[in-house]
């Protein structure tokens, strides 16, 4: 067992205002299952990118530990090689019987070594490069969010290996994960780093009762200084006019006034004053106290959504459904075809029925591939409320599609490579209003400053949270997301939860996060 000490930590990017980390010390030891826990843009992928010694920083990291980084990075060359023939490129110390040894931990065959590594799906080539990080023996291993646009299914085992490892950071916004694979956390609060046993369910209880009793705290000092505030106020007073009453007296009125009562006032005045100093003090005191109580209190404000009412009860139907493409070269990523080659022609799935009604929401659930983000542009297409932007020329429907009319869709798309340029153009074509527009992103964490960036320098948590907003501005009859919460911060997760608890809209989603879909899913159809 080594420690990772950290101390008086400094960093800030070259020509930013503000430091992501400002003499921050803590310690943590190699052999834990650490769960990394904050905002977007708090900094969690800076912090592993310093303890691999990519950036300069002010302060001490002292560790004797070896770290190794996931994801890899996959070059396009590699790409159209098998994963077999690349691994040394990765890790210089990979050895290729170990890599076997932790797929079948994984639930795969060493046959996937030898196929092209684009042909495997997101799950398949995630579980070949967590095999790789986990071959080798003395390393400390950073794993950032390794189970981004993996299915349900792939997410399971996923889950079940890292349970089983130790010796690792893991960034992850699903609070599932952390909570079956750590047992100690690193947050990043909103000024401070806490280091504590347990995982994330554990750390939340913990930190809604702290934040009860700061909040209880922060009311009895706030009480505390009205008091005395008031009790200062008389004080003062009376000594203002005890002071001016020291030169000058009406003698027939003040008959029993001598010559020798001036000492007195003053000395009568100066117990006052002193009186007064006493509970300013008292003031300062009390507000130091108070000062502090709830800086790392998770305060969201609620966000807001205006869905519309359609005058149909059932929005969405489809019967004996499928898609077929007829060129699988055109098709991209999010169709891995479930049937055979047949005169060009690729069946995505068939036969698939659903009926979405007003009020509900719709989940879609299946495997990598299956179909489930074809579907959702296909209701797009059907849709002239709908803007997909990616339609498929190449795709066949089969069987009964049925959308109504007049439809209004907001449409969250899992990709973000588009998003370019500033915001206010982003605000103009998609006509929102900008001062709302930034007002919910700040309402979903997002600081000033990152306004005045182009929108590709943006974290891909920020730039989800950019599609998100934009989504709930926009009036809709029916909301299509896409994988809406890939790599957005668990803060911002629990934010969107409770306003569609609240609002209700209907909605047709896609998304593999087990807590999410458990709260806010009215129904849940299988596709593939």
């Amino acid at each position: 067992m080594a420690r990772i000490n950290v101390s008086n930590l400094t960093f800030c990017y070259e020509g930013s205002f503000d430091n992501i980390f400002e003499d921050v010390s803590f310690a943590i030891d190699t052999d834990w299952k650490l769960g990394f826990i904050g905002r977007n843009g708090k900094g969690k992928t800076t912090f592993l990118n310093l303890l691999l010694g990519k950036y300069e920083y002010r302060g001490v990291i002292s560790t004797p530990a070896v770290f190794e980084y996931f994801p890899y990075q996959i070059t396009k060359k590699q790409m159209l090689q098998c994963a077999g023939d690349f691994l040394y490129e990765l890790r210089a110390d990979c050895e290729i019987w170990r890599v076997i040894c932790e797929l079948e931990k994984l639930h795969l065959d060493a046959d996937i070594l030898y196929r092209p590594f684009g042909t495997l799906s997101h799950g398949e080539r995630t579980k070949v490069l967590l095999a790789v990080l986990f071959s080798g023996d003395n390393y400390f291993l950073l794993i950032d969010e390794p189970t981004n646009h993996l299915d349900q299914k792939s997410r399971e085992i996923v889950k079940e290996y890292l349970g089983q490892k130790k010796g690792f950071i893991l960034v992850s916004h699903d609070r599932d994960l952390l909570d079956a694979c750590v047992d100690h956390v690193l947050v990043l609060n909103r000024h401070s780093i806490e280091v504590q046993v347990g995982n994330f369910s554990s750390w939340w209880t913990n930190k809604e009762r702290l934040d009860h009793f700061h909040r209880d705290e922060n009311e009895k000092h706030k009480s505390e200084i009205r008091k005395l505030e008031k009790a200062a106020a008389r004080c003062r007073s009376w000594a203002d006019k005890s002071e001016g009453s020291k030169i000058g007296y009406d003698p027939i009125k003040e008959h029993e006034r001598g010559n020798g009562s001036r000492p007195y006032i003053g000395a009568k005045t100066k117990k006052m004053q002193s009186r007064v100093k006493q509970l300013e003090k008292r003031i300062d005191d009390e507000i130091a106290q108070k000062e502090g109580l709830l800086k790392d209190i998770e305060n969201p404000a609620e966000l807001k959504m205006m869905p519309l009412k359609h005058h149909k009860e059932v929005l969405i139907s489809a019967r004996g459904y499928g898609i077929v493409y007829r060129d699988n070269t055109k098709q991209g990523s999010s169709a891995k075809m479930c049937g055979h080659p047949s005169g060009g022609r690729y069946e995505v799935f068939q036969n698939f029925n659903l009926e979405l009604r007003q009020g509900e929401r719709l989940f879609l659930r299946g495997e990598n591939g299956c179909g489930k983000s074809s579907f959702l542009k296909a209701v797009l297409s059907h849709s002239p409320g709908g803007c997909d932007g990616n339609s498929n020329n190449m795709m066949e429907e089969t069987g009964m599609l049925e959308v109504a009319g007049g439809l209004i869709i907001s449409y969250i798309n899992q990709d973000t490579s588009f998003l370019k340029g500033g915001l206010e153009n982003f605000c103009q074509e998609r006509n929102l209003e900008q001062s709302l527009f930034k007002a919910i992103l700040r309402q979903l964490g997002m600081e000033r400053v990152q306004f005045a960036k182009e929108m590709e320098d943006f974290s891909e948590g920020q730039k989800k949270k950019v599609l998100v907003a934009a989504s709930l501005l926009t009036q809709a009859h029916l909301y299509i997301w896409d994988e809406p919460l890939n790599y957005i911060d668990v803060f911002s997760r629990m934010q969107i939860e409770k306003l569609l608890l609240q609002r209700k809209p209907t909605m047709l989603v896609v998304e593999h996060d087990v807590r999410f879909c458990e709260k806010i899913a009215t129904k849940v159809v299988e596709i593939g």
